[in-house]
């Protein structure tokens, strides 16, 4: 036994590192916040003024949380920890937009065996940076340093976000109707889900992360940190435009295509997604190739390409498509909506009537 005593930096937890992390995190949260962000960084709880929607006629708010998986384990392997914010911000953000909410403010959680400052900083503020694309502010969050649980060089972060939607403006099942369209939105690349899957193939295959890769054009950890498209103030813009008709979105995360979509059609009817409509991104058929995985087990895991759907009127998807068009956005028509006939094969369906929501779903042709 020491005369001095055990301190809790002895125990492995550096609170001047963690004050530090905060010094450097200050001004990129900072810019997420507007007027309605009241107190500042470093309070105990984040404040948001709500007085801007009292004009609501009979608000409701939505909330939504997640990770980012084991995607950063390829961050921590590389090095590289200024991108995974986003890939935080869209898996949290973009769960609420789906049922029409804008998102307000968030707030996030890392845990880590050890705090730099410089890591931490780099985290933040590339969740700081998501949140300025997603017109969300950063209100607040937590640094936990865990030794003995996690090792120096790990972490992982999670993330809450709360939005806000009139009643009788809520997105989903109930608007969606026969002869709808299916409008798919292009994803960045593999987002943040099926990294399980991925990181197996690549051990499989015995390849390294700085293995340049020609299908690529470019290193593959460079491409496995590719962020995830963040598409909040898209969607919104979408919804607000009434010739496009939006009746739902569905976000595609874990489970892939068919599961989500599944998820925001009623009972009784069916949508039919066109394989042949969209180019499968190159990264995809890598993971498929490398490790022989079959196609059903891709599109169970893996977004394929299309990481948001709109589900629109028939009379407004031309409207829909011009509109994601002038904001930058990559879409095309994906498919149809249509009342389930009963004559379908119930192994015709990938989504069938046990979905969430009842809805079925059905892929056909084959991929270009």
């Amino acid at each position: 036994m020491t005369s001095e005593g055990l301190t809790y930096a002895a125990a492995g937890v550096d609170t001047e590192a963690g004050d530090k992390a905060v010094e450097l995190m200050k001004d990129a949260v900072r810019r997420t916040q507007g007027p309605a962000v009241l107190g500042g960084v470093g309070g105990f709880a984040g404040l948001y003024d709500l007085s801007a929607f009292k004009g609501y006629r009979a608000p409701l708010l939505a909330t939504s949380t997640d990770g980012v998986g084991t995607k950063v384990a390829i961050a921590q392997a590389m090095d590289k920890h200024d991108t995974i914010g986003f890939d935080l911000v869209g898996m949290v953000v973009d769960d609420i937009v789906v049922i029409g909410a804008k998102p307000l403010f968030m707030t996030d959680y890392i845990a880590t065996g050890k705090v730099v400052p410089e890591r931490i900083a780099d985290i933040v503020r590339g969740i700081a940076q998501a949140c300025e694309v997603a017109d969300t502010a950063l209100v607040g969050g937590e640094t936990a340093e865990h030794p003995g649980l996690l090792k120096p060089d790990e972490y992982d972060v999670a993330g809450a976000a709360t939005g806000i939607v009139e009643a009788d403006k809520v997105l989903g099942p109930d608007r969606v109707q026969p002869g709808d369209v299916l409008i798919g939105m292009a994803s960045s690349g593999l987002h943040s889900n099926g990294y399980s899957l991925v990181r197996a193939v690549i051990k499989h295959a015995g390849w390294s992360l700085d293995r340049h890769v020609d299908d690529l054009g470019r290193a593959l950890g460079e491409e496995l940190l590719e962020p995830t498209r963040v598409y909040a103030t898209d969607c919104l813009a979408l919804a607000a435009d009434e010739a496009a008709q939006v009746h739902a979105f569905t976000h595609v995360t874990g489970g892939g295509l068919a599961a989500n979509l599944a998820r925001v059609l009623p009972a009784g009817l069916v949508a039919t997604v066109d394989r042949a409509s969209w180019d499968v991104p190159a990264v995809f058929r890598m993971v498929r190739d490398l490790g022989g995985v079959p196609n059903r087990d891709l599109e169970n895991t893996l977004n394929l390409g299309v990481g948001m759907v709109a589900v629109v009127g028939a009379d407004g998807a031309a409207a829909a498509l011009s509109r994601l068009s002038t904001l930058g956005v990559p879409a095309w028509t994906l498919g149809s909506v249509e009342t389930l006939d009963a004559s379908v094969a119930q192994e015709d369906l990938v989504a069938g009537t046990k979905g969430v929501s009842g809805g079925a779903v059905r892929l056909v042709n084959d991929y270009r």
